[in-house]
């Protein structure tokens, strides 16, 4: 991960100024998700940048929408107000985005002011002047007092090399060596799980919106951070999401980035935390995503949120259990152990997921969350010895043969592990079309059964070769090792 040492560049302004469309230009992608309505960016968005010979952190931020002598019953903006302010206070520098088609107006003198009043150096962006008139309409921001000021076109790229030079010039020059990046753990689930209120609580910080509105999360939001393990401090990225409806409740094409957003970091994460209501149980559209992160072939751990709101729940069922329990003289089943059936009934497909019950609120069961985490990437980098692969493949074949298919039994010649994530085998086989899903399954649980792979997805890939080619692959993997 490239250490962008203490320089954090915050862009602020009021709603719909073209921030998101800035930030994007300064990263180098698109990241926070632009669209004409206002507010669509909520949580503190942040991103490394590079900029000639500095590197440093860009951090988008919620429009800031009220004065603050006004009151406000929208929770949401608050609280995205309070985000912005966060973003101000950790800054090293801040970019003042204003909108010169609208004008001047008392909320932009409002933001200038607090900038000024936190003592940052602040350079005004005089956005979307994309023309002569409209280059000469922004001389009305010089009002706001800024000795910095720029005329830019986010969208097309005009005046932000000259924006950055000027921004890059108090930062510290990077000198970090470049490592591996950061595991990213992306924590996924439907709206209204618990995901942010997860990771605020991971964080001991407020760092995401939580509200008990649903979609109040609506873009990705990367949160890096690190974890002492023993000695160790070890660099990881955590991502928010927004929550994952189904596509027939998408409601507006906000909803819809949110959503496609969430689905580009499940297949770009290395651990999916599939996050599950306990009082609303497994539903189809946590099926759902279940399915997504193993047909990514993502890592995951399912956490089970909200286990404190299930307690009384739970001591009912119990006692209903021992009562039947004990008619039948046999020992009753506790509400997690009947919960862990059903869920892993439901979600049979990723029965390979470590569970844990957990409540972000109260933070039971949360420290154990990263030990299930460390134990899927050690998993994940697991290698078998082909020796003992291929022992293994050959007694599974003499102990219960495959059916035959169109006048064929599936043979394995030779199996090896690749060097890839998630765990993947080829197998040199004599017909890939022989190998029946139901024998696939059995495979895959002969080779967990023998070496764990607990958490990650098990993939087999096969080649269809004749038995004599196989021979030669073999002789030729030998002699490359003998080298």
């Amino acid at each position: 991960m490239s250490n962008s040492g203490h320089n954090i560049l915050a862009i602020v302004g009021r709603p719909n100024v073209g921030k998101s469309t800035l930030f994007n230009r300064i990263v180098g992608r698109r990241i926070a998700i632009v669209h004409h309505e206002a507010g669509v960016t909520r949580d503190r968005i942040s991103a490394t940048a590079h900029w000639r010979d500095k590197t440093f952190e860009a951090v988008d931020t919620g429009g800031i929408a009220f004065m603050d002598d006004e009151k406000t019953v929208d929770a949401l903006a608050a609280a995205t107000q309070r985000q912005a302010e966060v973003a101000i206070e950790m800054a090293s520098a801040i970019v003042l985005v204003v909108d010169v088609a609208e004008g001047l107006t008392p909320l932009d003198r409002e933001i200038a002011r607090k900038l000024r009043v936190s003592g940052k150096p602040v350079f005004l962006a005089v956005n979307k002047t994309d023309n002569a008139a409209r280059i000469a309409g922004g001389a009305e921001f010089s009002a706001l007092g800024f000795e910095q000021m720029f005329s830019i076109s986010a969208a097309h790229g005009g005046g932000v090399p000259e924006l950055l030079d000027a921004v890059a010039t108090g930062f510290v020059a990077s000198t970090a060596i470049e490592t591996a990046p950061a595991p990213r753990i992306v924590v996924v689930g439907r709206p209204n799980a618990g995901k942010s209120a997860l990771i605020n609580a991971i964080m001991k910080s407020d760092r995401t919106i939580v509200s008990e509105i649903p979609g109040t999360t609506r873009d990705s939001v990367d949160v890096p951070f690190m974890l002492r393990q023993g000695d160790a401090v070890k660099p990881y990225t955590l991502v928010d999401t927004a929550g994952l409806r189904h596509r027939s409740k998408i409601r507006s094409s906000v909803d819809q980035f949110g959503l496609m957003r969430a689905e580009r970091s499940i297949r770009e994460c290395d651990i999916a935390v599939l996050v599950l209501d306990a009082v609303a149980g497994v539903t189809t559209q946590d099926k759902r995503i279940a399915g997504q992160i193993a047909e990514a072939r993502r890592g995951c751990v399912i956490l089970v949120n909200k286990w404190d709101l299930a307690a009384e729940q739970e001591q009912a069922t119990t006692g209903e259990n021992a009562k039947a329990a004990k008619d039948r003289r046999s020992k009753p089943k506790s509400f997690r152990e009947e919960y862990l059936e059903a869920l892993r009934r439901t979600l049979f497909f990723a029965d390979w997921a470590p569970v844990l019950f957990a409540s972000a609120k109260t933070g039971a069961g949360l420290s154990e969350l990263f030990d299930l985490v460390a134990r899927v990437e050690q998993e994940m980098a697991r290698r078998i010895d082909t020796p003992q692969l291929n022992k293994l493949l050959e007694r599974t074949l003499e102990t219960h043969s495959p059916s035959i298919v169109n006048g064929k039994r599936f043979k394995i010649y030779y199996a090896f592990q690749k060097a890839t994530h998630p765990p993947t085998f080829t197998l040199f086989v004599n017909d890939a079309k022989c190998l029946t899903q139901h024998y696939e399954r059995y495979l895959i649980a002969r080779i967990r059964g023998a070496w764990g792979f607990d958490g990650c997805p098990v993939v087999l890939e096969c080649r269809q070769h004749h038995k004599n080619n196989v021979t030669e692959t073999q002789q030729n993997r030998v002699n490359q090792k003998r080298r």
